[in-house]
């Protein structure tokens, strides 16, 4: 029990703010995070949350979280989160808890710090390049018991090889989008002889992730997109057979597309990352749709900081608060939900008022955000929240591990 909470009244707190401070390293010396941490578990602490920040409804969290899980339970597919959208251990290991198999990360900075953090199970969903990144990749399949990585050409496989390290790795495929991955059967015979050439490379599967679908309106032309897709992976998967491997594994798909990704029947292994959060860019594209059938778990909490305008109000939270290469963030603060938000800056942001409610300094002001990965690679941390009340503090373990 807290000083200053009432005798009947228990915190919800799953850990005390001395096991977060302990976690949280050099940021519990702010001002700001002792403040918080003073809170913890207090009615209204959220609201002395100083802003902007990330801030997580844990329980909408973990509903979206056990929805996507019992998706691919129910579909007989392992789901293996995708961590670029929160990049913290803390929450990986939620999902895990929940039943996912481990994670994905984007590059080898990201597993770096999640491995550091105690995640076993990573694939890194990029490929990497040179022997200074290969020797990065060895240290991680040498200290962790499940860690693959994908490759797209013979050079990297070379690379890789070169190490001496026992290393797993996946063909990366190029299902239409262009960015990386073998783009012709002819490529991924190539790469499957330069595998089997290599004796210390294992070929667990193919990885196939259209990211250029996820954002198409409509579930049916994103089942089409999909559907073009597959076609594509086939002619690989054909070529790698006939190379004489069995293609164990076929890992990729994403939020927007889960759905088909499910009903195509290719995908043993589900990349999903951005439902456990969701964000505007999302919102818009899935509306009704049951891949869109998830919560807006995570806001930017701002405060209003001007209010000398009539038409507007001046909010603490501009580009460095919110990503801006996707749609505006919208408020999620009932009442202001149809009030524009534009970017006023670095620092600031610009909020149209309600015609029907005051706003005024000091006003707390709840961000959908437009894109949630690069709006959380902006925090050191999240703060997580049950209603009012602020219960736990999660580093983000890997912001700013683009490397």
């Amino acid at each position: 029990m807290r000083v200053g909470c009432q005798a009947s009244w228990t915190p919800e707190i799953d850990r005390s703010a001395e096991t977060i401070a302990a976690d949280l390293g050099a940021l519990a010396d702010r001002p700001t995070v002792r403040a918080a941490l003073a809170a913890l578990g207090l009615p209204g602490s959220r609201d002395l949350i100083a802003t902007p920040a990330a801030v997580l409804d844990i329980d909408a969290f973990d509903r979206n979280v056990a929805k996507m899980q019992a998706r691919a339970t129910a579909a007989g597919v392992r789901l293996r989160p995708h961590a670029k959208s929160h990049k913290c251990a803390a929450l990986a290991h939620r999902q895990i808890a929940a039943g996912a198999v481990g994670v994905c990360c984007a590059k080898l900075a990201e597993a770096e710090a999640l491995a550091a953090a105690g995640i076993g199970s990573i694939l890194v969903t990029s490929p990497v390049f040179g022997s200074s990144q290969a020797a990065r990749a060895a240290a991680l399949a040498a200290a962790l018991p499940d860690f693959a990585i994908v490759v797209d050409h013979v050079d990297g496989v070379a690379e890789l090889a070169a190490t001496g390290q026992a290393i797993t790795v996946l063909i990366d495929v190029d299902v239409g989008l262009g960015r990386t991955g073998v783009g012709s059967p002819e490529q991924a015979a190539a790469l499957v002889r330069a595998i089997l050439a290599a004796p210390t490379i294992t070929l667990r599967g193919l990885q196939a992730y259209g990211g250029h679908w996820q954002h198409v309106e409509g579930a049916n032309a994103r089942a089409a997109a999909v559907a073009d897709g597959m076609v594509r992976l086939a002619g690989v998967t054909a070529a790698v057979r006939q190379a004489g491997v069995a293609v164990g594994l076929v890992t990729g798909g994403g939020t927007g597309t889960a759905s088909a990704d499910i009903s195509q029947g290719v995908l043993g292994e589900l990349q999903c990352g951005s439902y456990a959060f969701m964000d505007k860019e999302y919102r818009d594209a899935l509306g009704a749709d049951p891949d869109g059938a998830f919560e807006h778990a995570l806001v930017v909490q701002s405060r209003v900081i001007t209010d000398n305008h009539r038409r507007w109000v001046t909010l603490d939270a501009g580009i460095k608060a919110l990503s801006t290469d996707g749609p505006p963030p919208v408020p999620a603060t009932p009442g202001l939900e149809g009030c524009a938000y534009r970017v006023f800056g670095d620092e600031h942001g610009m909020l149209m008022r309600p015609a029907d409610r005051a706003l005024a300094r000091g006003d707390r002001v709840d961000l959908i955000p437009g894109h949630i990965d690069p709006t959380l690679d902006r925090y050191d941390m999240i703060h997580a929240v049950r209603g009012e009340v602020l219960v736990d503090i999660f580093r983000i373990d890997a912001r700013g591990a683009s490397q």
